[in-house]
């Protein structure tokens, strides 16, 4: 079954570039199997029987992980935007990790690598250098893309409890899925876990394929980042990734009030409460289009 998947990925995704190609067959497939098994078991939705509580639980566990992802895998420990206690930086960072998409460091340490070479040959995402569906989720697949670069990451390797989530990143999805079970049987299970994990996959690896692709550009960037409004909302703010490419330490990245960023207004409110401190604002420079 692995190799089916591989030859229609490669089919999919074959720019013709022999480099290229070569780095596609560099996926390990089976130590990616969990992240095609999450895809398999959302079919398990036919199997469960529907209740519309069960849309509620689905809302719940989508909103804390998109939200402690964008707000706080990447604007904080990716780019730190804003500043917060040890305390809230361990919870957001647990619940971000229930997202099953690795430890905050190995997060952090990819897209500081992908700011430093965005859209350029050492990116490892880029569509423009490596293909679509590569920069969507080939990378996050690939062997050579498991390992956390420490380098990137000084500020935050010191924390034990961040190192510890790093190496057991398996843990916290575990707990999710087993306190959801605990709740509500495999119902909870199949929407709280398998479905709104495989979404929000999708939702944040879209940022790295159509977010440089389709949309608009605000500023001149020194690559093809995009503003797309239906990203930004999906990813409570995200989208707005070509104004987050022009000024990459803000706390906000939607520029104006129509440009709705919804981690940001959770940030303010969170500021009310003392509980993160210190937003940096987004400075408009000289690169306007």
């Amino acid at each position: 079954m692995l190799k089916v998947i591989k030859s229609i990925y490669l089919w999919f995704d074959s720019s013709g570039d022999l480099p290229n190609l070569q780095n596609k067959t560099k996926i390990d497939w089976l130590r990616c199997s969990p992240f095609i098994l999450l895809h398999v078991f959302c079919f398990a939705v036919f199997f469960v029987k529907f209740e519309w509580s069960l849309l509620l639980v689905l809302l719940i566990t989508y909103v804390l992980r998109v939200f402690s992802l964008t707000a706080f895998y990447h604007r904080f420990f990716s780019h730190r935007a804003f500043k917060t206690s040890r305390v809230m930086q361990f919870i957001f960072a647990f619940i971000g990790t229930t997202a099953t998409q690795r430890g905050p460091l190995w997060w952090a340490a990819h897209h500081r690598h992908h700011h430093k070479h965005t859209d350029r040959a050492l990116d490892r995402h880029s569509p423009h250098v490596h293909g679509f569906l590569w920069s969507h989720c080939g990378w996050f697949l690939s062997a050579e893309n498991f390992k956390t670069d420490l380098s990137y990451i000084k500020d935050l390797s010191k924390f034990p409890e961040l190192r510890f989530l790093d190496r057991y990143d398996i843990v916290p999805p575990i707990i999710l899925a087993v306190t959801l079970y605990w709740f509500g049987g495999w119902p909870y299970v199949v929407w709280g876990y398998f479905i709104s994990t495989v979404l929000i996959y999708h939702v944040t690896f879209a940022i790295n394929s159509l977010g440089h692709t389709v949309g608009t550009q605000s500023f001149k960037t020194a690559d093809h980042s995009r503003n797309n409004w239906l990203l930004a909302i999906f990813a409570f703010g995200e989208g707005w990734h070509n104004n987050h490419h022009h000024c990459p330490s803000s706390a906000r990245q939607g520029r104006t009030l129509w440009q709705l960023d919804i981690s940001y207004l959770i940030l303010k409110l969170m500021e009310k409460f003392k509980l993160v401190w210190d937003l940096r604002e987004f400075d408009v420079k000289e690169n306007q289009v």
